[in-house]
């Protein structure tokens, strides 16, 4: 994995800026239209299964197609086996490329493509699940659950906030640090946040209460990397998710929807960190276990 300008002089990870960023909407250049657009994701990536969850959960598989990509990278990004079924692409980077002949940083998962118009629409990976969650609700499936509602939008919002901040990104601050000063203040956040998070999931089902919403899946994503990975390899090891009670029993109470269970690959997920990352694990080397039964009630 080629960090680039990601690692700034005191040894902090500064993550890329999302190169494509614009709307999926109404009157926009990037309408909504059924069979329109096409998701590139992998299940290893927590940025993408976040993409692959809503997708299911509302009921939109026949709407946005979805191009899963192999989960080792390369020099060349993201493959795609057997070739992009769209646009005949054997790498993302292509369509990168074909978007932004000058770009230059990391090729990204998810990614969505709009066959109308030939080219990336946004790589934009926190506003690509709202979008489907709002400009896509007229094809939302019956009894859809509302991930994003109009009255919770700011709690949800400043809550996304604080989760990207101190726990989604903050382990990979933690695991790309190359600075003690910079992985003790990222991975003291990390605990920092899960415990905060243990503290609200005390006596209620979900983040927001008794509805499942966009914040439990971008929490999930995390979640259910954190001792597999994280733990380990991004060196946030204080504790593990399983000595969190509330946590742990949430992560599994979303494990049994399938909409997260279905797009959560263990094995990918671990074979894509230990054997891509060679920065931190340069022998490729991918470790056994954690034994953990996901499926416990």
């Amino acid at each position: 994995m080629k960090l680039g300008n990601e690692i700034a002089g005191d040894g902090r990870f500064v993550r890329q800026p999302n190169r494509f960023t614009a709307r999926i909407e109404d009157g926009g250049e990037h309408p909504p239209e059924p069979g329109r657009y096409q998701i590139y994701a992998s299940y290893a990536c927590p940025w993408a299964q976040r993409s692959l969850i809503v997708r299911e959960l509302l009921g939109l598989q026949e709407v946005i197609g979805v191009t899963v990509v192999d989960p080792i990278r390369d020099e060349r990004g993201w493959r795609m086996p057997g070739g992009d079924p769209v646009t005949g692409a054997e790498y993302l980077s292509e369509l990168y490329l074909t978007s932004d002949p000058d770009y230059q940083g990391r090729y990204t998962v998810p990614a969505v493509w709009d066959r109308t118009a030939g080219r990336l629409a946004t790589n934009d990976y926190p506003q690509i699940t709202l979008t489907l969650e709002t400009a896509f609700r007229p094809w939302h499936a019956e009894g859809a659950p509302d991930l994003y509602p109009a009255g919770l939008r700011r709690e949800i919002d400043e809550l996304n906030d604080t989760i990207f901040h101190g726990l989604n990104n903050g382990v990979y601050k933690a695991g790309f640090a190359t600075s003690q000063e910079a992985y003790d203040e990222a991975v003291t956040r990390v605990f920092a946040t899960l415990d905060m998070l243990e503290e609200r999931l005390a006596g209620r089902a979900f983040l927001h209460g008794e509805a499942l919403t966009e914040s439990d899946v971008r929490l999930y994503t995390t979640l259910a990397r954190f001792d597999s990975v994280y733990y380990s390899h991004f060196k946030c090891s204080i504790r593990r998710l399983v000595d969190h009670p509330a946590l742990w029993a949430y992560a599994r109470r979303l494990y049994a929807i399938p909409g997260f269970r279905d797009t959560t690959d263990f094995d990918q997920i671990k074979r894509h960190y230990f054997i891509t990352q060679t920065n931190i694990n340069p022998t490729g080397i991918v470790p056994k276990g954690p034994e953990l039964d996901w499926t416990a009630p």
